[in-house]
């Protein structure tokens, strides 16, 4: 067999590479979805939407932004990672409630939806200016995903601010078992205080909070020196997170950027295996796609590959065989 013979065999190759990838289209176009396992998530996300979110301390492609804002733009990045078969809810927290907005729909066949959706919360939804994290919004959370159903846990974003402050020593409410819940509680804001803008009921602000306009931490019972504090200023009250979420059996994480709350999201303690119907025409698409890559290549490489080939073929090992042997009875003779 020549390198001749075998460009020819590499081009007959290509006269059928175009039909098959016209087949593969088509299978592409009305192959059913299939249903395969996977492992999905069910979340209700709570977002705080008490005035302290309204701190601009954290920072978004360069620019600072409110952390409620940055909350929001750590969900969307977080929805584009979840499988589909996943699904989320929206709530809302203020004062002593969480309140419902969105029972938890599929991620894929309701993204926009969900993004638009994402986008609508703000602060204007606040129907009051006082807020209980411990005693209130988580556990009104929790209460929320457990009404839903479907084993929905809770992602609880706040800074961790409560106005009037709870006292350190002040226990948590203990009529919730701890090992029914289950999901993240996340944090965010800066370590330095920073001022709380105060806003209007349409969201304009309008000054900042001051120092004779809030209540400050109430001295413990028993001590003799009055306690300093600065409740008209905010951070991240990461440690109290920690100290709820130890109580509450919630795991803590601080967001620290974009991509933390997906991939806090995503972990393995959360998952639950289901049955979802999946899309695999990408794989008929992409066979068809890469036959009519190779179909069309320029002629030199063919050529060039044919040669590759035949170099590598039993005829030609076995040729290249015969030309040594012929070779050395030449050279034999001559020594003769």
């Amino acid at each position: 067999m020549s390198a001749g013979s075998g460009e020819r065999g590499f081009s007959r190759m290509r006269h059928w590479m175009t039909p098959v990838a016209f087949l593969a289209l088509i299978a592409a176009v009305v192959m059913p979805e299939v249903t395969l396992p996977r492992d999905t998530f069910s979340y209700i996300v709570t977002f705080d939407i008490t005035q302290s979110m309204d701190v601009e301390d954290v920072g978004l492609n360069g620019a600072p932004v409110s952390r409620l804002k940055f909350a929001q733009a750590a969900m969307r990045d977080a929805l584009g990672q979840l499988p589909c078969g996943s699904k989320v809810g929206w709530s809302v927290f203020t004062g002593q409630r969480t309140l419902l907005l969105l029972s938890p729909v599929e991620v894929c066949s309701n993204y926009d939806a969900l993004l638009v959706s994402l986008d609508g919360i703000d602060g204007r939804m606040r129907w009051t200016n006082w807020s209980r994290i411990a005693e209130g919004g988580v556990y009104s959370a929790v209460r929320v995903a457990q009404d839903v159903g479907h084993g929905a846990a809770i992602v609880f974003v706040t800074d961790g601010q409560e106005a009037p402050p709870v006292l350190p020593s002040r226990a948590l409410m203990r009529d919730i078992n701890p090992a029914r819940i289950k999901g993240w509680l996340i944090g965010v804001g800066g370590d330095q205080p920073v001022a709380i803008p105060k806003t209007d009921a349409n969201g304009n602000r309008i000054g900042y909070w001051r120092a004779e306009d809030v209540i400050q931490v109430p001295p413990t019972p028993g001590s003799a020196a009055p306690v300093v504090t600065h409740e008209e200023l905010s951070e991240l009250r990461g440690q109290y997170l920690e100290s709820v979420a130890g109580q509450t059996g919630l795991a803590y994480r601080r967001l620290v950027s974009t991509s933390s709350l997906g991939e806090a999201m995503l972990d393995a303690r959360f998952a639950h295996r289901e049955p979802v119907r999946t899309d695999l025409r990408w794989c008929p698409a992409l066979f068809a796609l890469l036959l009519l890559v190779v179909r069309f290549m320029p002629d030199v490489v063919w050529r060039w590959q044919g040669w590759q080939w035949w170099r590598g073929s039993p005829q030609a090992r076995r040729g290249s065989m015969k030309s040594q042997v012929m070779a050395a009875s030449a050279r034999q003779s001559q020594s003769r």
